[in-house]
Protein backbone atom coordinates (compact mmCIF):
# COMPACT_ATOMS: atom_id res chain seq x y z
CA UNK A 1 0.00 0.00 0.00
CA UNK A 2 1.22 3.51 -0.37
CA UNK A 3 1.85 5.82 2.56
CA UNK A 4 -0.62 8.16 3.84
CA UNK A 5 -2.37 9.23 6.72
CA UNK A 6 -5.24 6.89 8.82
CA UNK A 7 -8.45 7.00 7.48
CA UNK A 8 -10.63 9.45 10.05
CA UNK A 9 -13.50 7.16 10.81
CA UNK A 10 -11.98 3.79 10.07
CA UNK A 11 -9.29 1.12 10.47
CA UNK A 12 -6.28 2.21 8.38
CA UNK A 13 -5.17 0.97 5.37
CA UNK A 14 -1.80 1.53 3.72
CA UNK A 15 -3.47 -3.05 -4.33
CA UNK A 16 -10.71 -11.41 -16.60
CA UNK A 17 -14.59 -14.51 -20.39
CA UNK A 18 -10.94 -14.53 -22.27
CA UNK A 19 -10.52 -12.11 -25.37
CA UNK A 20 -12.53 -13.88 -28.55
CA UNK A 21 -9.96 -12.83 -30.52
CA UNK A 22 -7.21 -14.50 -29.04
CA UNK A 23 -7.18 -17.99 -27.63
CA UNK A 24 -6.42 -18.50 -24.17
CA UNK A 25 -4.65 -21.51 -21.78
CA UNK A 26 -4.98 -20.78 -17.90
CA UNK A 27 -0.84 -21.72 -16.78
CA UNK A 28 -0.71 -23.70 -13.97
CA UNK A 29 1.53 -22.17 -11.21
CA UNK A 30 3.90 -24.51 -9.82
CA UNK A 31 7.55 -24.60 -8.92
CA UNK A 32 10.10 -25.70 -6.19
CA UNK A 33 10.31 -23.52 -3.35
CA UNK A 34 13.47 -24.16 -1.07
CA UNK A 35 15.00 -22.27 2.07
CA UNK A 36 17.44 -19.34 1.54
CA UNK A 37 20.76 -20.74 1.32
CA UNK A 38 24.27 -20.44 3.15
CA UNK A 39 25.08 -16.50 2.76
CA UNK A 40 28.36 -15.75 0.31
CA UNK A 41 31.87 -16.96 1.85
CA UNK A 42 33.61 -16.40 5.60
CA UNK A 43 34.50 -12.90 6.35
CA UNK A 44 37.70 -11.86 5.07
CA UNK A 45 39.16 -8.84 6.14
CA UNK A 46 41.83 -7.91 3.02
CA UNK A 47 40.89 -6.39 0.43
CA UNK A 48 39.30 -8.11 -2.86
CA UNK A 49 37.42 -10.85 -0.90
CA UNK A 50 33.61 -11.75 -1.11
CA UNK A 51 32.61 -11.04 2.57
CA UNK A 52 29.23 -11.26 4.19
CA UNK A 53 28.90 -9.07 7.53
CA UNK A 54 28.84 -11.11 10.99
CA UNK A 55 25.50 -10.29 11.67
CA UNK A 56 24.47 -12.12 7.99
CA UNK A 57 25.31 -15.28 9.83
CA UNK A 58 22.43 -15.38 12.28
CA UNK A 59 20.45 -15.62 9.46
CA UNK A 60 21.69 -18.57 7.19
CA UNK A 61 19.21 -21.56 7.78
CA UNK A 62 20.71 -24.62 9.94
CA UNK A 63 22.34 -27.35 8.52
CA UNK A 64 19.52 -29.63 8.46
CA UNK A 65 17.35 -27.12 6.17
CA UNK A 66 19.94 -27.12 4.08
CA UNK A 67 20.46 -30.59 3.15
CA UNK A 68 16.36 -30.63 3.04
CA UNK A 69 16.74 -28.48 0.18
CA UNK A 70 16.69 -29.31 -3.56
CA UNK A 71 19.99 -28.79 -5.25
CA UNK A 72 20.04 -25.97 -7.82
CA UNK A 73 22.41 -24.54 -10.54
CA UNK A 74 25.50 -22.46 -8.82
CA UNK A 75 24.83 -18.76 -9.09
CA UNK A 76 27.03 -16.77 -11.30
CA UNK A 77 27.40 -13.82 -8.43
CA UNK A 78 26.35 -11.90 -5.25
CA UNK A 79 24.01 -8.84 -4.65
CA UNK A 80 22.82 -7.01 -2.11
CA UNK A 81 19.60 -4.66 -1.21
CA UNK A 82 17.50 -2.93 -1.49
CA UNK A 83 16.78 -3.40 -5.28
CA UNK A 84 14.55 -0.23 -5.57
CA UNK A 85 14.02 2.98 -3.47
CA UNK A 86 10.25 2.60 -3.78
CA UNK A 87 7.35 0.41 -1.81
CA UNK A 88 4.47 -2.45 -3.13
CA UNK A 89 7.02 -3.98 -5.13
CA UNK A 90 5.79 -6.73 -7.97
CA UNK A 91 8.59 -8.48 -9.81
CA UNK A 92 8.68 -11.36 -12.58
CA UNK A 93 11.13 -13.16 -14.82
CA UNK A 94 10.49 -13.53 -17.91
CA UNK A 95 11.97 -13.74 -21.46
CA UNK A 96 15.17 -13.29 -20.33
CA UNK A 97 14.58 -10.41 -17.60
CA UNK A 98 13.65 -9.24 -14.18
CA UNK A 99 10.48 -6.93 -14.28
CA UNK A 100 9.44 -4.67 -11.28
CA UNK A 101 6.90 -2.25 -10.77
CA UNK A 102 6.76 -0.60 -7.05
CA UNK A 103 4.22 2.26 -6.20
CA UNK A 104 5.23 6.07 -7.57
CA UNK A 105 1.85 8.01 -6.84
CA UNK A 106 0.61 9.21 -10.12
CA UNK A 107 2.01 6.41 -12.72
CA UNK A 108 3.17 3.26 -13.24
CA UNK A 109 6.84 2.68 -13.92
CA UNK A 110 8.66 -0.54 -14.68
CA UNK A 111 12.46 -1.42 -13.96
CA UNK A 112 13.67 -4.02 -16.52
CA UNK A 113 17.28 -5.95 -15.64
CA UNK A 114 18.68 -9.42 -17.15
CA UNK A 115 20.40 -9.63 -13.81
CA UNK A 116 18.88 -8.71 -9.97
CA UNK A 117 21.98 -6.51 -9.48
CA UNK A 118 22.12 -4.34 -11.63
CA UNK A 119 17.92 -3.67 -11.10
CA UNK A 120 18.86 -1.00 -8.61
CA UNK A 121 20.55 0.73 -12.08
CA UNK A 122 18.10 0.06 -14.23
CA UNK A 123 16.47 2.84 -16.02
CA UNK A 124 12.79 3.56 -15.56
CA UNK A 125 10.44 3.12 -18.28
CA UNK A 126 6.56 4.53 -17.68
CA UNK A 127 3.88 2.36 -18.54
CA UNK A 128 0.82 3.96 -17.42
CA UNK A 129 -0.90 6.84 -16.86
CA UNK A 130 -3.96 8.47 -17.04
CA UNK A 131 -5.97 11.60 -17.92
CA UNK A 132 -9.28 10.78 -16.35
CA UNK A 133 -9.96 12.72 -13.29
CA UNK A 134 -11.53 10.18 -11.79
CA UNK A 135 -8.99 7.40 -11.95
CA UNK A 136 -5.45 9.45 -12.03
CA UNK A 137 -4.28 10.05 -8.48
CA UNK A 138 -2.86 7.81 -5.65
CA UNK A 139 -1.85 5.08 -8.49
CA UNK A 140 -1.25 1.79 -6.03
CA UNK A 141 0.81 -1.54 -5.67
CA UNK A 142 0.26 -2.08 -9.55
CA UNK A 143 1.03 -5.96 -10.38
CA UNK A 144 0.84 -7.45 -14.04
CA UNK A 145 0.21 -11.21 -15.68
CA UNK A 146 0.91 -12.54 -19.08
CA UNK A 147 -2.68 -14.43 -20.29
CA UNK A 148 -2.43 -15.52 -23.78
CA UNK A 149 -0.24 -13.37 -25.57
CA UNK A 150 -1.16 -9.93 -23.71
CA UNK A 151 -0.12 -8.89 -20.37
CA UNK A 152 -2.72 -7.06 -17.89
CA UNK A 153 -1.74 -4.42 -15.42
CA UNK A 154 -3.49 -4.26 -12.26
CA UNK A 155 -3.42 -1.07 -10.25
CA UNK A 156 -5.78 0.71 -7.73
CA UNK A 157 -6.22 4.49 -7.90
CA UNK A 158 -8.36 7.03 -6.93
CA UNK A 159 -9.50 11.10 -7.97
CA UNK A 160 -7.40 12.38 -4.93
CA UNK A 161 -9.69 11.16 -1.63
CA UNK A 162 -8.61 7.97 -0.45
CA UNK A 163 -12.37 6.25 -0.48
CA UNK A 164 -12.79 6.72 -3.45
CA UNK A 165 -9.60 4.11 -4.10
CA UNK A 166 -11.35 1.31 -6.63
CA UNK A 167 -8.90 -1.42 -8.93
CA UNK A 168 -8.78 -1.05 -12.46
CA UNK A 169 -6.59 -3.43 -15.40
CA UNK A 170 -4.87 -1.87 -18.40
CA UNK A 171 -4.52 -4.58 -21.22
CA UNK A 172 -0.78 -4.23 -23.65
CA UNK A 173 -0.69 -3.89 -27.10
CA UNK A 174 1.85 -6.45 -27.44
CA UNK A 175 3.30 -9.22 -26.00
CA UNK A 176 5.68 -6.84 -23.96
CA UNK A 177 5.32 -6.05 -19.98
CA UNK A 178 6.46 -2.42 -20.66
CA UNK A 179 3.54 -2.06 -22.96
CA UNK A 180 2.02 0.20 -24.51
CA UNK A 181 -1.07 -0.50 -22.34
CA UNK A 182 -4.69 0.98 -22.71
CA UNK A 183 -7.27 1.23 -20.08
CA UNK A 184 -9.39 -1.88 -20.04
CA UNK A 185 -12.04 -2.04 -17.22
CA UNK A 186 -13.03 -1.35 -13.67
CA UNK A 187 -13.04 -4.39 -11.78
CA UNK A 188 -15.72 -4.18 -9.14
CA UNK A 189 -17.73 -6.91 -8.00
CA UNK A 190 -21.93 -6.09 -8.19
CA UNK A 191 -21.86 -6.86 -4.27
CA UNK A 192 -19.19 -3.74 -3.74
CA UNK A 193 -19.88 -1.49 -6.81
CA UNK A 194 -19.21 1.60 -5.23
CA UNK A 195 -16.47 0.06 -2.22
CA UNK A 196 -13.33 1.37 -1.19
CA UNK A 197 -10.71 -1.37 -2.98
CA UNK A 198 -6.97 -1.94 -3.29
CA UNK A 199 -4.30 -4.07 -3.73
CA UNK A 200 -5.34 -6.34 -6.52
CA UNK A 201 -3.75 -9.77 -7.11
CA UNK A 202 -4.62 -12.73 -9.07
CA UNK A 203 -5.78 -15.99 -7.38
CA UNK A 204 -5.65 -18.81 -10.30
CA UNK A 205 -7.15 -22.32 -9.18
CA UNK A 206 -8.89 -25.21 -10.61
CA UNK A 207 -8.41 -23.84 -14.07
CA UNK A 208 -10.34 -20.16 -13.39
CA UNK A 209 -9.43 -16.97 -12.56
CA UNK A 210 -10.34 -15.00 -9.57
CA UNK A 211 -9.82 -11.16 -8.46
CA UNK A 212 -8.19 -11.11 -4.80
CA UNK A 213 -8.19 -7.99 -3.37
CA UNK A 214 -8.13 -5.59 0.20
CA UNK A 215 -11.11 -3.59 0.48
CA UNK A 216 -14.63 -3.42 2.71
CA UNK A 217 -16.09 -6.21 4.36
CA UNK A 218 -17.99 -7.27 7.35
CA UNK A 219 -14.61 -7.90 8.62
CA UNK A 220 -12.61 -4.55 8.22
CA UNK A 221 -12.10 -1.85 5.97
CA UNK A 222 -9.07 -2.97 4.69
CA UNK A 223 -10.18 -7.07 4.76
CA UNK A 224 -9.55 -9.76 2.08
CA UNK A 225 -11.84 -10.39 -0.76
CA UNK A 226 -12.09 -12.81 -3.25
CA UNK A 227 -14.50 -12.53 -6.71
CA UNK A 228 -14.35 -14.96 -9.62
CA UNK A 229 -13.68 -14.02 -13.26
CA UNK A 230 -14.82 -15.01 -16.60
CA UNK A 231 -11.97 -13.31 -18.35
CA UNK A 232 -8.31 -11.27 -17.26
CA UNK A 233 -10.74 -7.64 -17.17
CA UNK A 234 -14.33 -8.50 -16.29
CA UNK A 235 -15.78 -9.55 -13.01
CA UNK A 236 -18.67 -12.49 -12.75
CA UNK A 237 -19.74 -12.40 -9.45
CA UNK A 238 -19.97 -11.02 -5.99
CA UNK A 239 -16.97 -10.80 -3.71
CA UNK A 240 -16.75 -13.29 -1.20
CA UNK A 241 -15.10 -12.04 2.33
CA UNK A 242 -12.35 -13.85 4.25
CA UNK A 243 -12.14 -13.51 7.86
CA UNK A 244 -8.47 -13.57 7.56
CA UNK A 245 -6.16 -13.03 11.26
CA UNK A 246 -3.66 -10.91 11.74
CA UNK A 247 -2.16 -10.03 14.76
CA UNK A 248 -3.64 -6.08 14.54
CA UNK A 249 -6.80 -5.57 13.70
CA UNK A 250 -6.98 -2.73 11.27
CA UNK A 251 -5.70 -4.41 7.98
CA UNK A 252 -5.58 -7.68 5.95
CA UNK A 253 -3.98 -6.65 2.20
CA UNK A 254 -1.86 -7.57 -0.79
CA UNK A 255 -3.02 -11.16 -1.84
CA UNK A 256 -0.53 -13.11 -2.92
CA UNK A 257 -0.48 -17.04 -4.19
CA UNK A 258 1.50 -19.96 -4.22
CA UNK A 259 1.06 -23.43 -5.34
CA UNK A 260 2.25 -26.39 -4.26
CA UNK A 261 1.98 -29.56 -2.08
CA UNK A 262 -1.99 -30.24 -3.16
CA UNK A 263 -2.56 -26.51 -1.80
CA UNK A 264 -2.63 -22.84 -2.48
CA UNK A 265 -1.00 -21.04 -0.20
CA UNK A 266 -2.19 -17.08 0.34
CA UNK A 267 0.20 -14.87 1.95
CA UNK A 268 -0.75 -11.38 2.92
CA UNK A 269 0.09 -8.52 4.67
CA UNK A 270 -1.50 -7.40 8.16
CA UNK A 271 -1.24 -4.04 10.52
CA UNK A 272 -0.74 -0.81 9.27
CA UNK A 273 2.48 -0.40 6.91
CA UNK A 274 3.76 2.60 9.28
CA UNK A 275 3.73 0.35 11.70
CA UNK A 276 7.25 -1.61 12.39
CA UNK A 277 5.20 -4.83 12.84
CA UNK A 278 3.69 -4.55 9.41
CA UNK A 279 3.83 -8.71 8.38
CA UNK A 280 2.94 -11.59 6.75
CA UNK A 281 0.41 -13.88 7.43
CA UNK A 282 -0.92 -16.97 5.39
CA UNK A 283 -3.74 -18.80 4.98
CA UNK A 284 -4.13 -22.12 2.40
CA UNK A 285 -6.27 -23.82 0.10
CA UNK A 286 -6.52 -27.84 -0.72
CA UNK A 287 -6.52 -28.47 -4.65
CA UNK A 288 -10.09 -28.99 -5.85
CA UNK A 289 -11.73 -26.36 -3.27
CA UNK A 290 -13.83 -23.67 -4.25
CA UNK A 291 -11.93 -20.26 -3.11
CA UNK A 292 -15.46 -18.77 -3.21
CA UNK A 293 -16.44 -20.57 0.23
CA UNK A 294 -14.21 -19.55 2.73
CA UNK A 295 -15.00 -22.31 5.11
CA UNK A 296 -12.28 -23.76 2.48
CA UNK A 297 -9.78 -21.52 3.54
CA UNK A 298 -7.81 -23.17 6.28
CA UNK A 299 -5.70 -20.02 8.86
CA UNK A 300 -2.26 -20.70 9.92
CA UNK A 301 -1.10 -18.90 13.18
CA UNK A 302 1.04 -16.51 13.99
CA UNK A 303 3.04 -14.26 11.16
CA UNK A 304 5.13 -15.75 8.73
CA UNK A 305 7.66 -13.27 7.86
CA UNK A 306 7.94 -10.41 10.43
CA UNK A 307 10.29 -7.46 11.54
CA UNK A 308 13.66 -8.39 12.46
CA UNK A 309 15.28 -6.57 15.21
CA UNK A 310 18.54 -7.75 15.21
CA UNK A 311 19.07 -7.31 11.53
CA UNK A 312 17.57 -3.90 11.34
CA UNK A 313 14.89 -4.78 9.48
CA UNK A 314 11.28 -3.73 10.44
CA UNK A 315 7.98 -3.92 8.74
CA UNK A 316 8.48 -6.26 5.82
CA UNK A 317 5.48 -6.61 3.73
CA UNK A 318 3.20 -5.99 0.66
CA UNK A 319 5.43 -8.82 -1.60
CA UNK A 320 5.32 -11.02 -4.32
CA UNK A 321 6.76 -13.92 -5.41
CA UNK A 322 8.54 -14.61 -8.29
CA UNK A 323 10.77 -17.64 -9.96
CA UNK A 324 14.41 -17.57 -10.34
CA UNK A 325 15.59 -17.80 -14.12
CA UNK A 326 16.35 -21.14 -14.35
CA UNK A 327 12.55 -21.84 -12.29
CA UNK A 328 14.65 -23.77 -9.93
CA UNK A 329 14.02 -20.98 -6.78
CA UNK A 330 11.54 -19.67 -5.25
CA UNK A 331 12.26 -16.08 -3.96
CA UNK A 332 10.43 -13.39 -2.14
CA UNK A 333 10.23 -9.64 -3.57
CA UNK A 334 8.94 -7.21 -0.15
CA UNK A 335 9.19 -3.84 1.08
CA UNK A 336 10.45 -3.02 4.39
CA UNK A 337 12.38 -0.11 6.46
CA UNK A 338 15.25 0.21 8.23
CA UNK A 339 13.65 2.00 11.60
CA UNK A 340 11.19 0.95 14.24
CA UNK A 341 9.44 4.58 14.15
CA UNK A 342 6.08 4.42 12.91
CA UNK A 343 6.70 6.29 9.66
CA UNK A 344 5.96 5.25 5.92
CA UNK A 345 8.38 7.15 4.49
CA UNK A 346 12.24 4.54 4.11
CA UNK A 347 10.12 1.64 2.74
CA UNK A 348 12.45 -0.17 0.42
CA UNK A 349 12.06 -3.23 -2.03
CA UNK A 350 14.31 -5.80 -0.99
CA UNK A 351 14.30 -10.02 -1.84
CA UNK A 352 15.45 -13.26 -0.56
CA UNK A 353 15.29 -16.66 -1.02
CA UNK A 354 12.32 -18.93 0.78
CA UNK A 355 11.70 -22.47 1.07
CA UNK A 356 9.57 -25.10 2.69
CA UNK A 357 9.14 -26.76 5.93
CA UNK A 358 8.50 -30.26 6.26
CA UNK A 359 5.05 -30.02 6.78
CA UNK A 360 4.78 -28.75 3.18
CA UNK A 361 3.75 -24.96 4.05
CA UNK A 362 6.34 -22.01 2.62
CA UNK A 363 8.92 -21.40 5.10
CA UNK A 364 9.87 -17.50 4.71
CA UNK A 365 12.68 -17.14 6.89
CA UNK A 366 13.83 -14.45 8.82
CA UNK A 367 14.15 -10.91 6.93
CA UNK A 368 18.09 -10.29 5.98
CA UNK A 369 19.61 -6.87 7.18
CA UNK A 370 19.98 -4.56 3.79
CA UNK A 371 23.22 -4.95 2.87
CA UNK A 372 23.60 -8.64 3.77
CA UNK A 373 25.34 -10.19 0.62
CA UNK A 374 23.47 -12.55 -0.92
CA UNK A 375 23.97 -15.55 -4.01
CA UNK A 376 21.72 -14.58 -6.75
CA UNK A 377 19.01 -16.38 -7.97
CA UNK A 378 19.97 -19.92 -9.92
CA UNK A 379 20.23 -19.27 -13.60
CA UNK A 380 20.99 -15.29 -13.11
CA UNK A 381 23.81 -14.58 -15.52
CA UNK A 382 25.04 -11.28 -13.55
CA UNK A 383 27.63 -10.16 -13.52
CA UNK A 384 27.52 -8.83 -9.45
CA UNK A 385 28.42 -5.42 -8.09
CA UNK A 386 31.03 -5.30 -5.38
CA UNK A 387 31.04 -3.09 -2.52
CA UNK A 388 33.27 -0.65 -0.90
CA UNK A 389 33.16 -0.30 2.75
CA UNK A 390 34.17 2.98 4.63
CA UNK A 391 36.95 1.52 6.55
CA UNK A 392 38.92 1.37 2.85
CA UNK A 393 38.15 -3.01 2.50
CA UNK A 394 36.35 -3.84 -1.05
CA UNK A 395 35.34 -6.88 -2.31
CA UNK A 396 36.83 -5.76 -5.51
CA UNK A 397 38.73 -2.95 -7.42
CA UNK A 398 38.23 -0.56 -5.27
CA UNK A 399 39.30 1.47 -2.21
CA UNK A 400 38.83 5.20 -0.20
CA UNK A 401 40.91 7.40 1.15
CA UNK A 402 40.20 10.79 3.63
CA UNK A 403 41.08 13.80 3.59
CA UNK A 404 41.25 15.45 7.37
CA UNK A 405 40.09 14.10 10.13
CA UNK A 406 36.95 11.73 10.17
CA UNK A 407 35.12 10.40 13.26
CA UNK A 408 34.69 6.46 12.69
CA UNK A 409 32.81 3.81 14.80
CA UNK A 410 30.30 1.07 15.57
CA UNK A 411 27.71 2.54 16.94
CA UNK A 412 25.02 2.32 14.45
CA UNK A 413 25.19 -1.48 14.46
CA UNK A 414 22.94 -2.96 12.11
CA UNK A 415 22.00 0.13 10.54
CA UNK A 416 25.06 -0.23 8.69
CA UNK A 417 27.21 -2.10 6.40
CA UNK A 418 29.68 -4.47 8.23
CA UNK A 419 28.79 -2.40 11.19
CA UNK A 420 30.54 0.80 10.98
CA UNK A 421 30.57 4.04 8.99
CA UNK A 422 32.36 6.97 9.16
CA UNK A 423 31.08 10.85 9.80
CA UNK A 424 32.31 14.58 9.37
CA UNK A 425 30.76 18.25 9.80
CA UNK A 426 34.22 19.94 8.96
CA UNK A 427 33.99 21.56 5.63
CA UNK A 428 36.27 20.97 3.26
CA UNK A 429 37.19 17.34 4.29
CA UNK A 430 36.65 14.70 1.94
CA UNK A 431 36.27 10.81 1.18
CA UNK A 432 37.49 9.92 -2.65
CA UNK A 433 36.37 6.53 -3.67
CA UNK A 434 39.04 5.06 -6.38
CA UNK A 435 36.66 2.00 -8.35
CA UNK A 436 36.91 0.04 -11.97
CA UNK A 437 33.44 -0.22 -13.58
CA UNK A 438 30.68 1.91 -14.97
CA UNK A 439 28.61 2.70 -12.39
CA UNK A 440 28.71 3.53 -8.60
CA UNK A 441 26.17 4.20 -5.69
CA UNK A 442 26.32 5.62 -2.24
CA UNK A 443 24.59 4.21 0.36
CA UNK A 444 25.02 5.81 3.77
CA UNK A 445 22.83 7.29 7.60
CA UNK A 446 20.22 10.04 7.00
CA UNK A 447 19.77 11.68 10.19
CA UNK A 448 18.32 14.89 11.53
CA UNK A 449 21.85 16.35 12.18
CA UNK A 450 23.26 15.30 8.82
CA UNK A 451 24.03 18.11 5.90
CA UNK A 452 25.03 18.99 2.65
CA UNK A 453 27.62 16.62 0.33
CA UNK A 454 29.10 17.83 -2.78
CA UNK A 455 29.56 14.74 -4.83
CA UNK A 456 31.90 15.15 -8.27
CA UNK A 457 33.26 12.46 -10.63
CA UNK A 458 36.57 12.33 -12.04
CA UNK A 459 36.93 15.75 -11.06
CA UNK A 460 34.36 17.22 -12.52
CA UNK A 461 31.17 19.30 -11.52
CA UNK A 462 30.03 19.00 -8.12
CA UNK A 463 26.39 17.97 -7.41
CA UNK A 464 24.69 19.02 -4.12
CA UNK A 465 23.43 16.30 -1.74
CA UNK A 466 21.29 16.83 1.54
CA UNK A 467 22.07 14.07 4.27
CA UNK A 468 19.26 15.33 6.34
CA UNK A 469 16.34 12.67 7.49
CA UNK A 470 13.97 12.04 9.78
CA UNK A 471 13.57 9.85 11.70
CA UNK A 472 17.30 8.99 11.83
CA UNK A 473 17.75 5.45 9.03
CA UNK A 474 20.86 3.71 8.02
CA UNK A 475 21.82 2.07 4.06
CA UNK A 476 19.52 5.19 2.32
CA UNK A 477 20.25 5.12 -1.16
CA UNK A 478 22.33 9.03 -1.51
CA UNK A 479 23.51 9.33 -4.70
CA UNK A 480 23.88 6.46 -8.05
CA UNK A 481 26.22 8.14 -10.56
CA UNK A 482 25.37 8.20 -14.29
CA UNK A 483 26.53 5.71 -16.76
CA UNK A 484 29.96 6.02 -17.36
CA UNK A 485 32.57 4.59 -19.65
CA UNK A 486 34.13 0.88 -18.43
CA UNK A 487 37.14 1.88 -16.84
CA UNK A 488 39.34 3.60 -13.57
CA UNK A 489 37.21 6.56 -11.67
CA UNK A 490 36.88 8.44 -9.05
CA UNK A 491 34.27 9.99 -7.04
CA UNK A 492 34.65 12.64 -4.16
CA UNK A 493 32.62 13.41 -1.62
CA UNK A 494 32.85 16.80 -0.05
CA UNK A 495 31.25 18.03 3.31
CA UNK A 496 30.21 21.45 2.71
CA UNK A 497 29.45 22.39 6.45
CA UNK A 498 25.79 23.44 5.36
CA UNK A 499 22.42 22.20 6.35
CA UNK A 500 18.96 23.43 6.16
CA UNK A 501 16.68 24.36 8.02
CA UNK A 502 15.26 21.45 9.54
CA UNK A 503 18.72 20.03 10.36
CA UNK A 504 20.63 20.45 13.79
CA UNK A 505 24.05 20.18 12.38
CA UNK A 506 26.48 19.49 9.23
CA UNK A 507 27.40 15.90 9.59
CA UNK A 508 28.09 13.77 5.82
CA UNK A 509 28.08 9.96 6.51
CA UNK A 510 29.99 7.97 4.51
CA UNK A 511 29.13 4.09 4.86
CA UNK A 512 28.63 1.55 1.76
CA UNK A 513 29.37 2.04 -2.18
CA UNK A 514 28.31 -0.14 -4.80
CA UNK A 515 30.14 -0.66 -8.26
CA UNK A 516 28.75 -1.96 -10.95
CA UNK A 517 30.91 -3.07 -13.78
CA UNK A 518 28.99 -3.71 -16.81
Amino acid sequence: MSARPPHPSRPFHASRSFPASRSFRLPRLSGVLRLFGALAVLVLLGAGTNAVRPDEAAAAPSAAAQAAAPSAAAAAGTFRNPLNTGPDPYMTHWNGNYYLTTTQGNSVKMWRSPSLSTLLTADPVTVWTDTDASRNQHVWAPEFYRFGDRWYLYYTADDGTDDHHRVFVAESERDDPTGPYHFKAKLAPPNHANDFAIDPGILQVNGRLYLAYSGINQYQHNGLNIAPLSNPYTVSGNAVALNAAGGCPEVREGPEFLYRNGRTWMTYSTCDTGKPDYQLWMMSLPDGADPLVPGNWQQHQGPVFSRADDHGVYGPGHHALFKSPDGKEDWIVYHAKSTSVNTYSNRTTRAQRIGWKADGSPDFGVPLATGATQDLPSGDPGPSAYWINDDGRSSGAGSLAYTGTWNSGTGCGVQCFWGDDHWSATAGNTATYTFTGTRIALLSVRDTGNGYAAVSIDGGAEQRLDYYGTPRTGENLQYLSPRLPSGKHTLRVRVTGDHDGQSGASFVSVDRAEVWTN
